[in-house]
């Protein structure tokens, strides 16, 4: 297939990073970008898919939009998806998956939606070839996805395959691992620029501090795994690996910057290691066993912290926490007043057993979880 035609892709991403996302996809200088809720729309051909793909760090996935249609009923639906030429994007003998989503449509169910566009492409390629695909969850040569809403559908192919968080440099999960792309995206919204040190006194398996310094490095965050495009008929191979070469070439580790993750845990510690060492930035980031109510950087620095503490919603009793947030921000005042600070949050309770003044809240989404995430400069002085 031809990288070279003209399209529509739309790249979702987690609530409340839609801002970031868009600066990232500018940034690309993609044709007619937009942001939309829930992601950013852009116009391109296939080789501005695989550098969306690999260069985006806040993206979940890249869609490319292969039909709009009404669909009020299963009729309807599979005559829409039947338009689409499905022998130029998947083989006869190839497997297929589709994922649907459904919503304020007079067809309810994701599953049966998901049915009907795979019989459409089946009977389809069947009446032309005598072939079927097969239906396969993991790694199929085509995923497609469908958008249903107000008997509307967007049908599209899933140009990336596995979510985009998975980078492919995690060996170790952790306890409760913020997603790579959500780790990304608050490094960019705490305003560091990988000049001054970036501090993660809550460092966990490392994702903080490993997404700092992929950004620092200039390393495109897909270069370590592959894509679902790569299984599209009529692939360019050899385009794409120039591609990921002059991408490879780009990297270019800082010299003198600092970037520290500690964690009152030795296990998790080691876990970050291990993940650091498999990016690549054992130069780049340090890490250490420290207690984070003993956090003591040193003073003067330009430095910005930058932490996802624990919630205990998932891992124990908020409350139970409430201590660790008070004695974490005296520490935050006492050493560190004029950081930046970005620390994601999802208790009121704990915001203000931090007491820090002067803070922003930007609402963002962890997993299924709401969140805040508070920005700004830390204020030495104590709350009233």
């Amino acid at each position: 297939m031809s990288s070279t035609g003209r399209h529509v892709f739309f790249v979702p991403c987690a609530k409340g990073l839609e801002p970031v996302l868009h600066e990232e996809v500018r940034a690309l200088r993609l044709a007619r970008v937009e942001r939309q809720v829930g992601g950013v729309r852009f116009e391109g051909t296939l080789a501005d898919a695989w550098r969306a793909n690999l260069e985006l760090r806040t993206a979940v996935r890249v869609l490319w939009r292969l039909a709009r249609f009404p669909a009020p009923d299963g009729d309807a639906l599979h005559a829409g998806v039947s338009t689409v030429d499905w022998s130029t994007l998947v083989a006869p003998e190839g497997t297929l998956w589709v994922d649907a989503q459904v919503r304020d449509s007079a067809l309810t169910h994701s599953l049966f939606v998901s049915q009907r566009t795979k019989d459409a492409v089946v009977d389809q390629l069947l009446a032309r070839t005598g072939r079927r695909p097969s239906v396969e969850r993991e790694s199929p040569d085509l995923c497609l996805h469908v958008h249903l809403y107000r008997d509307r559908a967007t049908l599209s192919v899933d140009t990336s395959g596995d979510s985009l968080h998975k980078r492919g440099w995690r060996r170790a999960q952790g306890r409760a691992p913020l997603a790579e792309t959500l780790a990304a995206g608050i490094v960019a919204l705490s305003g560091w620029e990988a000049r001054g040190p970036l501090l993660d006194p809550f460092a966990g398996s490392g994702t903080i501090v490993i997404e700092a310094g992929l950004m620092a490095a200039r390393v495109a965050p897909g270069l370590l795994r592959s894509f679902a495009f790569e299984r599209l008929p009529g692939h360019d191979a050899r385009a794409f690996a120039a591609l990921k070469q002059t991408l490879a070439e780009r990297r270019a580790l800082p010299k003198k910057l600092r970037i520290h993750g500690s964690d009152s845990d030795p296990t998790r510690i080691e876990e970050a290691r291990a993940n650091v060492a498999a990016a690549g930035l054992e130069d780049l980031v340090t890490l250490e066993v420290a207690d984070a109510r003993e956090f003591a950087p040193r003073r003067g620095w330009d430095a910005t912290v930058v932490a996802n503490p624990p919630y205990g919603e998932r891992l124990g009793d908020a409350a139970r926490l409430v201590p660790l947030y008070r004695a974490f921000g005296e520490r935050l005042r006492e050493r560190g007043a004029g950081f930046a600070l970005a620390l994601l949050t999802s208790s009121s309770e704990h915001e203000r057993a931090l007491a820090i003044r002067g803070l922003s809240r930007v609402a963002l989404q962890n997993g299924g979880l709401e969140c805040t995430l508070l920005q700004g400069r830390i204020d030495a002085a104590r709350p009233a």
